[in-house]
């Protein structure tokens, strides 16, 4: 299996909120926020992998600030972490003003799992890394894993 660049697999979408994604308080409601990172994730996955995936982890979703009616989100994915099966997900949150200026609102790394016709998880293509941003960002993948891992471990 070849391994792929970061870069193969980035993706990047932009929703403009309207009033269904507005909660009680007027902003963006975060389960709206929450699914469009996932899907975001598992296209960045299936790019990666080349088939079906499924979301096992959600780490370190961060709400820092909301954004509003009318206020543009941009969405940036890219892999940071690959495994056997798992591949390791960042997805960042901007509000974009109409100049393109983006404020960051929110990051997450959501675990996707490779899955084949039957479910069962499948290897993926190893990452390929090219730069110092990305063995730092591999370096913090390793670290959530083993944290991930432990955490099973306890139960948690």
């Amino acid at each position: 299996m070849t391994a792929k660049r970061v870069d193969d697999s980035a993706t990047e979408q932009v929703y403009i909120i309207r009033s269904q994604h507005i909660n009680s308080y007027g902003r963006l409601f975060g389960g709206y926020l929450m699914q469009w990172m996932d899907e975001l994730a598992a296209i960045v996955g299936r790019r990666h992998s080349g088939g079906e995936v499924t979301t096992a982890a959600v780490d370190n979703l961060n709400f820092k600030s909301g954004a509003y009616m009318g206020d543009m989100v941009a969405l940036v994915g890219k892999l940071v972490y690959v495994g056997r099966t798992s591949m390791e997900v960042r997805v960042d949150a901007y509000v974009e003003d109409r100049t393109g200026t983006r404020r960051s609102i929110n990051r997450a790394y959501i675990v996707m799992v490779a899955v084949n016709q039957e479910g069962n998880a499948m290897e993926v293509p190893r990452l390929e890394i090219a730069t110092e941003t990305e063995r730092a960002e591999w370096a913090g993948g390793e670290k959530r894993y083993r944290l991930r891992k432990q955490r099973r471990i306890e139960g948690y």
